[in-house]
């Protein structure tokens, strides 16, 4: 048996955020009606000529200095030739040589270990509409087209092929995703189609320096997705060489729904597309001033968060992790933080509420935390009163059901329920002395030396108080009063 090794190298399609297409003024809004978002330039008339959008290109530009790349200063666009349906005109308005960004890289954690992965471009293009299936009558198929995504702006990133696993693949995904979402170039929702991802797999015997035949997988939509669909090939193209047969370079589809990879046609190189100079827009130079201002306004990217976090509240590796995964969970615990009473007591337990409780809930309801029925500054608000010791922590967590349920204050909450906490001393002696005359058992293994039988009588406390009682109170006046 021969031992192989994966070679794997992604092709990323990320729609830009911007309010209008790439290529002219009609808006990218999603779910709008068919061919609602058109006009003569994306439905490709004759005669209409394309206009640059200047924030595409800048996305891409941010995008590009945030992943170490050169930034090529000369800008041009090619026409490249392909057939297809959903692209009217039969060429897409793309990049070919020099591509706005070159040579980046990024560092991803696979099982502990930091592994840089080098990516050869980035690039700006157009995309193409969208062709929906449809069953007719007596079982006619016939297929609809929508051009409201014709001409969105996409920034293409290509890997060079050094992804040696399908979690490889996966990780490298998900720290794109967080950076561009950080920068806000991208809003990455692969369920809208904002983030697609071809996938280059080959294999080879370890220890050969050449690269086996290459096969690459188109529009998988899911992250989960290109694990899947990597960890089939590898698998189909090992099957096909110890069998004797003999692999063929090919474009194939992964089928989700079947976990298989299906041939869709011989796969084109760049020779097949026939690049040549797009005539209606002229190349053109960006100034260095022009590439510095939008380094400028880069935003604190996802590790450096997650440093301060650690460094300036104390957080753990797991705690700053959790928090700093999307922006707009960092942005919600620093919002949270600063409305807290005191940021060094707060830090620890506001990571908790927000990635325990507040993230659970978010979780079954579907929604994410731009959407949360708890607000920030109220969710400082009910750790300042758990540190406080106007309620229990057992307390918090009931007053917090009834702030997600109705998007309430804490502190109305608590009054309007009656939760104050008991911190008065001589009335919770009061309880702990009733609590051991009722529990003579446990008393009894106490002074026997059993000193985890205590925790009968703190229950009793807490049962006989309405769980009002200060826990920390309840503990130290038991004690007291059972050792003398």
């Amino acid at each position: 048996m021969v031992n192989y090794e994966t070679v794997v190298g992604l092709e990323v399609h990320m729609q830009i955020n911007t309010k209008s297409k790439v290529f002219c003024e009609c808006s990218t809004q999603f779910g709008a009606e068919p061919n609602a978002n058109t006009c003569v330039i994306c439905t490709s008339q004759p005669g209409a000529i394309p206009i640059l959008n200047k924030k595409a290109l800048e996305a891409i530009i941010k995008t590009g200095l945030a992943l170490d790349f050169t930034i090529n200063k000369q800008c041009t666009f090619a026409r490249k030739q392909y057939f297809y349906p959903d692209v009217p005109k039969n060429y897409q308005i793309t990049q070919s040589e020099p591509p706005l960004c070159s040579k980046g890289k990024l560092a991803i954690n696979v099982d502990g270990k930091e592994k840089v992965v080098n990516i050869t471009r980035i690039h700006l293009e157009e995309d193409a509409g969208k062709l929906v299936h449809e069953i007719g009558s007596r079982k006619l198929s016939y297929s609809l087209l929508d051009l409201n995504r014709a001409s969105v702006g996409l920034m293409e990133l290509v890997t060079e092929p050094e992804l040696s696993s399908p979690q490889e693949a996966f990780e490298f995904l998900t720290e794109l995703k967080n950076i561009v979402t950080y920068l806000d170039t991208s809003e990455c929702s692969m369920e809208e189609g904002k983030m697609r991802c071809d996938v280059n797999v080959s294999i080879r015997s370890v220890g050969q320096k050449e690269f086996g035949t290459r096969v690459e997988i188109k529009n998988i939509n899911s992250m989960s997705g290109v694990k899947e669909a990597i960890t089939y090939e590898v698998q189909r193209q090992k099957e096909v060489l110890e069998s004797g047969g003999k692999l063929v370079q090919e474009t194939r589809l992964w089928e989700a729904q079947e976990g298989i990879t299906k041939s869709m046609r011989s796969k084109e190189g760049a020779l097949d597309y026939r690049y040549f100079p797009e005539p209606d827009l002229v190349p053109f130079n960006l100034p260095d001033s022009f590439v510095e201002d939008l380094r400028a306004q880069l935003p604190e990217l996802p590790k450096a968060k997650k440093q301060r976090f650690m460094q300036d509240y104390y957080l753990s590796d797991y705690d700053a992790s959790y928090l700093t995964s999307n922006r707009q969970t960092a942005d919600f615990y620093e919002e949270a933080l600063n409305s807290s009473k005191d940021k060094k007591m707060s830090a620890k337990p506001l990571a908790n509420w927000t990635s325990t409780e507040l993230s659970a809930k978010l979780n079954a309801s579907k929604i994410n935390i731009l959407q949360s029925p708890v607000s920030s500054k109220n969710l400082a608000k009910l750790v300042d009163l758990i540190l406080n010791n106007t309620i229990s922590g057992k307390i918090a967590k009931t007053v917090f059901e009834d702030m997600y349920e109705k998007s309430a204050d804490p502190e109305l909450i608590i009054k309007e329920k009656g939760l104050i906490q008991i911190s008065d001393e001589s009335e919770i002696i009061k309880i702990c002395q009733e609590a051991i005359i009722e529990s003579p058992k446990a008393v009894a293994e106490f002074k026997a030396g059993k000193e985890r039988a205590v925790g009968a009588v703190v229950g009793l406390v807490m049962k006989k108080s309405k769980g009002k009682a200060n826990p920390r109170l309840v503990n130290k006046i038991l004690l007291e009063l059972l050792k003398a």
